[in-house]
């Protein structure tokens, strides 16, 4: 019952808050050194649906500098 309720209020396609930090610099590796997106993701992100958005999101897990514990 709980996990209906989450759904409920999380809806997929509720809109996905940009993980923008106000840090915009690309590193070495060509990845903001704020957000760690890659300037086409930036660039995507405005026009992007709430899934694409969702995939981006997911996609810097892995990413160097990620982890604030690195």
């Amino acid at each position: 019952m709980v996990d209906e309720a989450l759904k409920e209020k999380a809806p997929m396609d509720a809109p996905v808050a940009s993980p923008c930090v106000d840090i915009c610099r690309l590193d070495a590796l060509g990845l903001c050194i704020g957000c760690r997106r890659t300037i086409r993701e930036i660039s995507e992100w405005s026009r992007a649906s709430e899934a694409r958005r969702r995939q981006i999101l997911q996609g810097l897990v892995g990413r160097p500098g990620a982890n604030p514990t690195e």
